[in-house]
């Protein structure tokens, strides 16, 4: 009898749990079982597996195999244990001999020539495998994204026959060197496009030195997608955590990431007509949404109010968090959303509500109707409410083009530091014991803010978040303390309030 234990891993939504691939030998019939709670792709493997092995050059024994996928309670799927399961049944019918195989993971799906084809989701992989001090065996259309990761020891094979070379002695493959990805800022949309609308530019600022949340209402046509846009372009790049957080779950769905986005923050921008699945996520597998594919990046909603309301809900979890948990009947996975939130409207259905030209014709029941669509709730969420109203062609005619993204992106970047030296994170995250500690305020700041609590009808988790908002207008302003002038601007942007009170 011979048996063999190989380590492979298995994809569980952002997490890849170990799985042991254990390979029994005996004597019987010719016959190949597996046990485990494997789905019908891998089961299927069984075929792949022994034309990879005969068309390798080796012999597939004809023997009674028994192959165990422990924990036998962790779902697998996909074809990506095809290599663990040729190098087990190897290692036990002795034709490969290696020491150590413990040290060793493998990844990858078996072609029936015996080449190793990429499979998805392998950068949580390769950080569960650094994690646990083995050494990775890839396919080497993944070497790419493996190579992201630093401090790693992991090898990109070609073929099943490369991988037994290498685990003989008699060929080595050549480790993956990490490739730390170029820092450079390529500003493709830049704010100096923006002329005018110098209320919107401020607000910008300010929710991206703190990322914070933002709405934009305002009539077609005034540059609210235009601002969304060149957001990116004044935000702060990922750290290497960050980036490798963002580019695991990416690597999910497929989608490797590449050397000039490395550190660039996602941007994400789906239809109004995405369904609640598309926003965060699901299936009878659970995969990603957008809001995940945002994660530490911007997530922008255009025509906020063509979105079916019950799609925006499911938005109101995940922007406290930073989380979605996503239950199916067999199947649970949590996906990282830690996302800055976006969103641009008009104020009518038609657009025009309040243009000067007196184009608008809607009833007061047709637009209470169209803003009902976004909650209350939704809307006590998002930091910053602003009007982004139309100008004047003779006005825009005249106006020089604005500052640019460079330029600005060097204030957010040093009110970024300031909030980092003090509190480790944006103000945007602080807990409510940190907000009591670093956005303290002067005794008639305090009675403004409550009064206007009070005239607004606002919420506890409103006052909270005028507070941050207030905490970044002064890191803006090189300031220790609140002062008046920027817990004032601060209540300034919560208009959708205003409006409704």
């Amino acid at each position: 009898m011979s048996l063999a234990v190989v380590f492979t891993r298995a994809s569980h939504g952002i997490h890849a749990p170990l799985v042991s691939v254990e390979v029994h030998l005996s004597n019987g019939l010719p016959s190949m079982s597996m046990v485990g709670l494997a789905d019908t792709e891998v089961k299927e493997s069984k075929d792949r597996v022994r034309s990879a092995i005969i068309n390798s050059q080796f012999d597939f024994p004809a023997r009674r195999i028994t192959i165990n996928l422990a924990p036998a309670d962790l779902p697998k799927q996909g074809a990506r244990m095809d290599l663990a399961i040729a190098i087990g049944i190897l290692v036990a019918s002795g034709q490969v001999e290696v020491t150590q195989l413990e040290n060793y993971e493998f990844i990858g799906e078996l072609a029936l020539t015996g080449e190793i084809r990429p499979v998805p989701a392998v950068l949580p992989a390769a950080l569960a495998t650094r994690r646990a001090t083995r050494q990775l065996i890839l396919p080497i259309g993944n070497q790419t994204e493996a190579q992201l990761i630093s401090h790693a020891e992991q090898y990109a094979a070609h073929s099943l026959l490369d991988v037994c070379n290498h685990l003989n002695g008699s060929k080595k493959l050549s480790p993956l060197l990490h490739q730390p990805p170029s820092n450079r800022v390529e500003i493709i949309d830049d704010m100096k496009d923006i002329r005018g609308q110098q209320h919107a530019r401020r607000a910008l600022e300010i929710a991206a030195a703190g990322a914070h949340s933002l709405i934009m209402v305002g009539p077609p046509g005034t540059g609210k997608t235009m601002l969304a846009k060149r957001l990116a372009g004044i935000l702060p790049n990922m750290t290497e955590d960050e980036a490798l957080e963002s580019a695991a779950v990416h690597s999910i769905c497929g989608q490797a990431p590449s050397e000039q986005n490395w550190r660039t923050r996602p941007f994400r921008s789906p239809h109004h007509t995405a369904s609640a699945v598309a926003l965060v996520g699901g299936g009878s597998q659970p995969r990603p949404g957008e809001i995940s594919l945002a994660h530490h990046g911007v997530l922008f909603l255009d025509e906020l109010a063509e979105f079916e309301r019950r799609v925006l809900e499911v938005l109101r979890e995940p922007l406290e968090s930073g989380s979605i948990h996503i239950s199916r009947a067999a199947r649970q996975a949590e996906f990282p959303a830690r996302f800055q939130l976006i969103a641009a409207m008009n104020p009518c259905p038609c657009g025009y509500l309040g243009d000067p030209n007196g184009q608008c014709h809607c009833s007061p029941d047709r637009i209470n109707r169209y803003r009902a669509k976004i909650s209350g709730p939704l809307l006590d969420r998002i930091d910053m409410h602003i009007e982004v109203p139309r100008m004047q062609y003779s006005t825009l005619h005249k106006q020089h083009a604005g500052e640019s993204s460079a330029a600005i992106r060097e204030r957010v970047l040093a009110a970024r530091q300031r909030q980092h030296d003090r509190n480790q994170s944006t103000n945007q995250a602080l807990t409510n014991k940190e907000i009591e500690q670093f956005c303290s305020l002067e005794k008639h700041d305090s009675i403004m803010l409550e009064k206007a609590i009070k005239q607004l009808g606002l919420s506890a988790r409103a006052w909270h978040r005028i507070l941050k908002l207030s905490r970044t207008i002064a890191d803006l302003d090189h300031c220790d303390t609140i002062k008046t002038p920027h817990l004032q601007e601060a209540i300034g942007y919560r208009r959708l309030d205003r409006s409704s009170a």
